[in-house]
């Protein structure tokens, strides 16, 4: 007993630096938890919403981001943006790729993927979804993390709609724009307090904003204010990382139905099979 309660204190202790340190990073970006559809042990993708977010990627994102590791035939896959098989390769000959077959450029097929972007400098986004942490501390521990996912979808979306004047105690030169959810950029030194905390969320950030509201038009009717186009963007490239999810969570949880049903049939077996030996000990 003296063992199981000092374990237990130890495990208490644990969680609660976890906690405190994570609190103090959390004071560094504001990252706004937003409930996908995709989320959780029985959540699915929005195809509506994902072929929003293609749209928003296609008319503001693709002119400086790329997502070379996407094949354009999974745009028509079922969980995906679903498009019909002829708005598929439409939507692929709109890019251009190079043939070394040719030696030159060439309309893009279905099993090309989208053109790499090196142009402006700026990260693909294929994975971006997967490799951002948009949580920490005790909205990105155990079953939290385990239910809501790393964050990713919900950094994505932060970002977009985390720009904001800058802060009145960083210097006149302060350079670029400011966003609250970032948190590698620059940090002006006038905004630290004594200890070095950050008296404000975010930082300096070299990209510009890119979504406003209006940008796009959305087909289903849908308002393209800021927040929805971040989120349908943010949703699309969580499918884009992971498109195959929801595939995972059926396999995962036809496993987790089929070890329950083999655990409780082998405890009724081993019942079975020693309740004679068991009744013969009684008597």
């Amino acid at each position: 007993m003296t063992m199981l309660r000092k374990t237990g204190i130890a495990a208490l202790a644990a969680l609660s630096l976890s906690t405190g340190g994570a609190f103090a990073a959390g004071a560094e970006g504001h990252i706004e938890d937003i409930a996908f559809s995709f989320e959780g042990p029985f959540g699915t993708f929005d195809e509506v919403q994902l072929q929003r977010g293609l749209k928003v990627y296609t008319q503001v994102c693709s002119a400086c981001h790329g997502m070379q590791y996407v094949p354009l035939r999974t745009l028509a896959d079922e969980g995906g943006p679903n498009l019909p098989a002829d708005q598929m390769r439409a939507y692929a000959e709109q890019f251009e790729v190079f043939d070394p077959e040719l030696d030159d450029y060439r309309p893009a097929k279905p099993t090309d993927h989208f053109p790499k972007v090196t142009s402006a400098g700026a990260p693909d986004l294929s994975l971006m979804a997967k490799k951002r942490a948009g949580f920490h501390g005790p909205y990105g521990t155990g079953i939290s993390q385990f239910v809501n996912g790393m964050g990713g979808p919900e950094y994505i979306y932060s970002l977009m709609t985390g720009y904001h004047e800058v802060p009145e105690c960083a210097p006149e030169d302060f350079p670029g724009t400011y966003n609250v959810a970032f948190t590698a950029g620059g940090y002006p030194e006038e905004c630290k307090d004594e200890h070095g905390g950050h008296t404000v969320p975010g930082s300096w950030i070299a990209m510009g904003q890119p979504l406003w509201g209006d940008d796009v038009e959305f087909d289903d009717g849908t308002a393209a204010t800021l927040e929805q186009e971040a989120e349908d963007v943010a949703a699309f490239l969580m499918w884009a990382a992971e498109p195959k999810m929801m595939a995972r969570q059926n396999a995962g949880l036809t496993g987790v139905i089929f070890l329950t049903v083999l655990s409780v049939l082998l405890y009724l077996t081993n019942k079975r099979i020693w309740a004679p030996i068991k009744h013969r000990k009684d008597s």
